[in-house]
């Protein structure tokens, strides 16, 4: 269910969305994105293109919409997002396509770093999710300021399954919310978490009950609201301190272009099943 706020307002200045829905809450200040897959419920080229022009737009005009806030959810019931495009990769590493590999990554990381510096404007940057956010779709929500996730999420990077890893910000926003050693471990594991673990980690920052990740959602910003100059600072402190730089991801882009490329056909053979059951659990949501 989405957010219900006074004033919800269509934004007639922003691009026409195919796989975004995104309104403003003008009386909250707050921008609102719901990703809308036409397929599976993972990160097409053509929404992470949607995507990007979303975020370039809220960087040109987030002070005409006077956002003070952004928050990226789903509108698939119980799938956050499933992560990367399986079924691409494996066409690509088939062909042996690193441009086309290299490509996407860039697309990723564009909206990870779009996100992580918040548009380039005072604004608060935050993931509501509401169901499984994995592999890619775990890297989306980690890259805002505030997680926030209703009880009985899951979360996981299931890339080690099949001889790879998340190269898409996953280590360097780990690293920075808990540390090097435990990054490596939660993405070597490939195991699933709950939101509940995950708060108790500090990953999450606001845990709800189910069905009221909206309210929960304005609730830290009624929160934030009353101390906004001091949260402010102290992020500006953090990204200070320990900056994740577009330079930074990009590098470890082109490591995970090298690591896709050099997968076997067993590799491949996991991959399709995963494609599979991102299928299926897109099916299910729908």
């Amino acid at each position: 269910m989405k957010a219900i706020a006074p004033v919800i307002d269509l934004i007639p200045t922003a691009p026409v969305f195919q796989e975004l829905d995104v309104h403003v809450d003008r009386q909250h200040r707050v921008c609102w994105c719901y990703l809308r897959p036409s397929h599976r419920p993972c990160f097409s080229t053509s929404m992470l293109d949607e995507l990007n022009q979303w975020f370039d737009y809220l960087r040109r005009h987030g002070g005409t919409l006077d956002a003070g806030y952004h928050v990226l959810a789903s509108d698939t019931e119980g799938v956050y997002s499933l992560g990367g495009d399986l079924e691409l990769f494996r066409t690509l590493i088939q062909r042996q396509d690193r441009d086309g590999l290299y490509r996407y990554g860039r697309q990723c990381i564009d909206a990870v770093h779009a996100s992580i510096v918040s548009f380039e404007r005072p604004i608060t940057t935050i993931s509501l999710v509401q169901g499984d956010a994995l592999g890619g779709g775990f890297e989306a929500a980690l890259a805002s300021d505030v997680l926030i996730a209703e009880k009985g999420s899951q979360f996981g990077f299931p890339e080690i399954l099949f001889n790879l890893f998340p190269g898409m910000g996953a280590f360097s926003l780990l690293s920075r919310k808990l540390d090097a050693k435990r990054a490596e471990r939660m993405i070597l594991s490939g195991d699933l978490y709950s939101a509940e673990e995950l708060h108790e980690l500090g990953l999450v920052d606001v845990l709800a009950e189910p069905g009221e990740g909206e309210l929960a959602v304005y609730a830290h910003i009624r929160r934030e609201n009353r101390a906004r100059n001091g949260f402010a600072a102290l992020r500006k402190a953090r990204d200070s301190v320990a900056p994740i730089t577009y330079e930074e991801l990009d590098r470890v882009v082109q490591i995970w272009v090298d690591a896709a490329l050099a997968i076997t056909p067993r590799d491949l053979r996991m991959m399709e099943r995963l494609v599979s059951r991102q299928t299926q659990l897109g099916r299910r949501a729908a």
